[in-house]
């Protein structure tokens, strides 16, 4: 039974698309089979996977708009047991074209739902909003992860965004979940970092992953290599802390 997780959080540089990309590799180098859709117009995790942005033919565009089938828009990377459905710019359109659409926000899950049990993951890199395609996003998902800088502002926005899931729960999606919290771009070095850690777990206790992604220079470096952590530098600690958040989701989903 294949697991969809939502990689979302409306502000910006909280280190969404190099979750998505590293988690999806860590799984996949894990042993299992994943599926990263990117469903954010910027391409960032199709481009950070060293594919042509402007070659991609067959997107999630055309899969939200229902032209293609599922399996039209699927592409092997070069990561182990990694597959992706690129993104592309036309996806702003799909925000527009969508709104008088009867079901709009059911379109990814209705597109995703004849290959859910063909992997054991398809994690979907949101945009930085809380728009139509990240709403296509929450209701095809089983669960999601919110990362979150060891930054100043760290909580601010998250208010908003856990009433976005409240209000999808409630309905389109009954059934999802929240995976996590993922605190990124830890630096144990900033009395900063280590309040904000420590204010996560006072509100959020259970719900925050004890894995800390840290910030690390290699991290940074992969995207524009066209790779993920791993295959870029499996020694740095970017590599080892994604590794280790796969092995955390892995027990979850066991449990």
């Amino acid at each position: 039974m294949g697991k969809i997780i939502a990689i979302a959080n409306q502000k910006g540089g909280v280190g969404k698309t190099t979750t998505a990309v590293n988690l999806a590799a860590a799984l996949g180098i894990l042993e299992k089979k994943v599926l990263l859709v990117d469903a954010d117009p910027q391409a960032n995790a199709t481009s950070g996977l060293g594919f042509d942005v402007n070659e991609q033919k067959q997107t999630t565009y055309q899969l939200l708009e229902h032209s293609i089938n599922v399996t039209d828009a699927i592409i092997p990377t070069q990561s182990p047991n990694l597959s992706l459905i690129p993104s592309h710019i036309d996806l702003v359109a799909a925000e527009i074209e969508l709104v008088d659409k009867d079901k709009r926000e059911f379109m990814l899950r209705h597109a995703l739902d004849p290959i859910k049990n063909d992997y054991d993951y398809i994690l979907i890199d949101c945009a930085p909003s809380l728009g139509l395609i990240t709403l296509n996003a929450l209701t095809a998902a089983d669960a999601v992860i919110i990362p979150i800088q060891c930054e100043y502002f760290a909580l601010e926005g998250l208010g908003k965004l856990l009433n976005t899931i409240k209000s999808v729960q409630k309905v389109h999606n009954p059934n999802l979940d929240i995976e996590g919290l993922l605190l990124t771009m830890y630096d144990s070095r900033l009395r900063l970092s280590n309040q904000v850690v420590e204010e996560v777990n006072k509100h959020f206790g259970k719900m925050v992953f004890k894995t800390l992604i840290q910030r690390n220079i290699r991290l940074s470096e992969a995207p524009s290599y066209g790779e993920n952590i791993i295959a870029y530098d499996a020694t740095s600690k970017g590599a080892e802390n994604y590794l280790s958040l796969g092995n955390e989701i892995i027990k979850k989903t066991s449990n």
